[in-house]
């Protein structure tokens, strides 16, 4: 296998319009989670050099099929190192994101990381995922849990006054989800990423959309 870094770059072949503000984050992105990922894992030190590929762009698939107005509020729930609210937070400056795990050290990875690429739109704090009662227009995770327990833990987070066009819970997940959608009681959109993005990583893919619970 060739182990050279993929390169930033993967991100401008599918988002064209990114400023250069946006262009310097996600470029920063590499060498901060490499030194942080040194100090607490938290993401596969074997497959480091696709962490473009595997890690950013798999978490911007959201907004492929997805554009959140400017005032959203988002919810990343289960997020370890900061995926996907992290580069959704780049991608979406006038969106407001707020992450939360149950562990703490992966919370201060977090905390680090939006800290060096001026993040004002993020905050991050440890808390488990059915804590709190704020609610949000938006939810989004990746491989977190089966729906039906996503459902369960996360009943009442979403605003069922919401105005938001774009609303509901975002699940990255892969496989056949048809036994999983039922099991939940759900209506699901569902969207194969290898329909957004060309890599074969993406051939199982996908990103669930359930518009409310």
């Amino acid at each position: 296998m060739d182990s050279a870094p993929v390169s930033w770059e993967i991100i401008l072949k599918y988002f064209t319009d990114l400023t250069d503000t946006q262009k310097q984050q996600f470029q920063a992105l590499y060498s901060l989670y490499e030194d942080w990922n040194a100090k607490i894992n938290v993401v596969s030190r074997k497959e480091f050099h696709l962490f473009y590929e595997r890690h950013v762009l798999h978490s911007l698939a959201i907004a492929a099929v997805a554009d959140f107005e400017d005032g959203t509020s988002i919810l990343d729930v289960g997020t370890g190192g900061g995926f996907p609210g992290v580069p959704l937070a780049i991608l979406f400056p006038k969106c407001q994101f707020h992450l939360v795990d149950s562990i703490g050290k992966k919370i201060k990875v977090v905390n680090g990381v939006a800290e060096s690429l001026g993040l004002p739109n993020l905050t991050a704090k440890q808390a488990r995922m059915e804590q709190g009662r704020e609610k949000y227009d938006v939810i989004v995770t990746r491989a977190v849990a089966p729906l039906a327990q996503l459902k369960h833990w996360l009943v009442g987070k979403l605003d069922s006054k919401s105005k938001r066009e774009v609303r509901g819970l975002f699940c990255l997940k892969g496989g056949d989800l048809t036994e999983e959608i039922i099991a939940a009681r759900v209506k699901a959109n569902l969207y194969d990423i290898s329909d957004l993005f060309e890599e074969e990583f993406f051939e199982t893919k996908k990103v669930v959309w359930v518009r409310n619970f």
